[in-house]
């Protein structure tokens, strides 16, 4: 498995700066390493992998139970096909396999799908989505097109998030959308959504309608408080973009993606609200936009590649002082 197969890497110093190699045995992949060297203005500093190689990386089938290995360039076909409309311009595919790309490296990094023992997994709770069954011409020329780039901030692999819509305008922040706070996100930042002119209907505006027994028992299990008998409900809280960001149901407050994960991210689809009021025994939502809003919007980069923009600089619309960095050929 490629994070068994890490060596320890060499520190080597030349002149002032510290350049950080991954070292393995011969004919292995490998993952990056990518040290945090606070001392160094490393802006221009490039992840390493072993040898500059394409890295094979272990996946496990959560629809059979296997465990297969493969190069990364191919697992990636899989993941473009199962996370974009396959027939959207090839700009915007290629941008997502950017993405993909990044979003892998940086989880292998961070230890893979540890209770699969493996780098990867199909399933999109555990991972990224997977469908070979949808890979075309058109998505193999994406990932072929930009094979071996990430995306990364001063060194480091971005966490690649992406979405269908964001109503308008992105998150203007990973808290604000995500409630993330694992580690600092500047790259994030809130811009306008090109998408939103040409997404479809439901994205402009929906109206979600949750029974409120199931909302007090949605919030209990999933977000760890009873908020009691939810009577009332307010946003206490909005964030830069306008997402709502803390929320009060009954006699406790929650944040506004804790809920939506709660009520089902598919049911309320964004935190970017109109409304959310109690309308007899229901909870009664209205928004716009699909998705908790941060990084990349999916109907945006469809908008920018039919401008004629290419990937990279789709990536570096919403990503703010990014790299696009080509780590192996």
């Amino acid at each position: 498995m490629l994070k068994r197969q890490i060596k320890l890497a060499l520190l080597i110093v030349v002149g002032a700066m510290f350049i950080i190699t991954a070292v393995g045995c011969p004919n292995t992949s490998q993952k990056p390493n990518l040290p945090k060297n606070k001392q160094q203005d490393n802006q221009q500093k490039k992840p390493q992998v072993a040898g500059g190689k394409e890295p094979k990386i272990t996946l496990f089938i959560s629809e059979t139970g296997e465990k297969k290995e493969l190069k990364i360039e191919e697992y990636l076909k899989g993941v473009v096909a199962a996370e974009m409309d396959t027939s959207w311009p090839a700009e915007a595919l290629a941008a997502q396999a950017i993405l993909a790309r990044t979003f892998t490296m940086k989880k292998i990094q961070e230890g893979g799908v540890e209770k699969r023992g493996t780098d990867a997994s199909t399933s999109v709770e555990e991972f990224q989505a997977y469908d070979v069954k949808r890979i075309n011409s058109r998505v193999e020329q994406a990932v072929k097109q930009t094979r071996g780039e990430v995306v990364t901030y001063k060194g480091d692999y971005i966490n690649g998030w992406f979405f269908a819509d964001a109503g308008g305008v992105t998150s203007d922040s990973a808290d604000e959308g995500l409630a993330f706070r694992k580690e600092p996100a500047p790259y994030i930042h809130s811009v306008k959504d090109p998408g939103f002119a040409i997404t479809e209907k439901d994205n402009k505006a929906w109206t979600a309608s949750f029974p409120l027994s199931e909302v007090r028992q949605a919030v209990k299990e999933k977000a760890g408080k009873d908020p009691g008998a939810v009577n009332t409900v307010k946003i206490t809280k909005k964030g830069p973009s306008g997402r709502a960001t803390v929320i009060k149901l009954g006699n406790t407050t929650v944040s506004g993606p804790a809920l939506r994960l709660a009520l089902g991210s598919t049911e309320m689809r964004s935190t970017l609200l109109d409304s959310i009021t109690v309308q007899g025994n229901n909870l009664v939502v209205k928004g716009k936009g699909y998705g908790h809003g941060v990084g990349m919007s999916q109907w945006g980069a469809r908008a920018l590649a039919e401008e004629g923009k290419s990937p990279e600089e789709i990536v570096k619309y919403f990503f703010k002082d990014v790299q696009v960095q080509k780590v192996w050929e």
